[in-house]
């Protein structure tokens, strides 16, 4: 028998997985449960992007670089979108159903720790919040410990000739990616004089750009649904996600805007 649309996409298994707590249930819950699932789904995405995006700039293919950059910005852009959706859900309709999530929370989505990782900012606290064992626990040790995307970006420009400062490439993978003013003024000179690295520079601009732009709509999102509430995890809620804001991924490429 061909294989049919519903059964490629395993519909039956996906359609099944909306499962509200509420009784009734509410109305306004199986929106929420679908926005955050759909998340879930683009996080996945991001992280298999990010994956291939690395093993490209280590083979230096500047077309499928740029590629894969383009849709990972278009990917941050539709997830910004969705939280217009999520925004159509009031305080009450909100409050309707919130007592029924009991701890569960977004701060405990482990696919999005995998991409702060993989993107550079280590958290070593992170890994505390989730049991030894579980598969979740192991792929987060993997990417804290595994090289970021920034630094698959200095072996890109390495491999292109470009003078990456030896501390910058023999950096601890395992931090934070940090500002680094030697870096920066090697930066600067790309831009002045490699035009087709500085394209690649820009996009990367464009993600980090769409990922602050994400966080704080959904900042605003939390505050105009919850206001100062503590978050359902017990997060700070607001007062945490608003201090998550104003932190670059890329802050080298940042710092030099003004001495271009």
């Amino acid at each position: 028998m061909a294989l049919t649309y519903s059964e490629y996409l395993r519909l039956d298994e996906l359609l099944s997985l909306q499962r509200p707590k509420s009784t009734g249930p509410e109305h306004d819950e199986m929106l929420f449960i679908v926005i955050h699932q759909v998340y879930e789904l683009w996080f996945k995405e991001l992280l298999h992007e990010l994956d291939r995006l690395g093993r490209l700039l280590q083979d230096g293919d500047r077309v499928r670089i740029g590629h894969t950059l383009t849709r990972m910005a278009k990917i941050m852009k539709t997830m910004v979108g969705q939280v217009d959706i999520l925004e159509t859900l009031t305080p009450l309709e909100f409050l309707s159903f919130r007592s029924h999530l009991e701890s569960a929370s977004g701060f405990q989505s482990w696919q999005f720790r995998a991409l702060e990782a993989t993107l550079g900012r280590k958290d070593p606290g992170v890994l505390l919040r989730f049991p030894e064992g579980l598969i979740a626990r192991e792929e987060l040790e993997r990417r804290h410990g595994a090289p970021c995307l920034w630094d698959a970006f200095l072996v890109f420009l390495a491999g292109e000739g470009v003078p990456v400062p030896e501390g910058d490439r023999a950096r601890d993978v395992t931090r934070s990616v940090e500002p680094s003013p030697a870096l920066q003024q090697v930066l600067v000179d790309v831009y002045r004089r490699r035009p087709g690295i500085a394209v690649i520079c820009d996009q990367l601009l464009d993600f980090d750009e769409g990922l602050q732009e994400w966080r704080y709509r959904h900042m605003k999102m939390v505050q105009r649904t919850i206001g100062s509430r503590s978050g359902t995890g017990g997060s700070a809620g607001v007062e945490y996600l608003a201090s998550t804001l104003g932190k670059p991924l890329f802050p080298d490429l940042w710092a030099i805007r003004s001495e271009l």
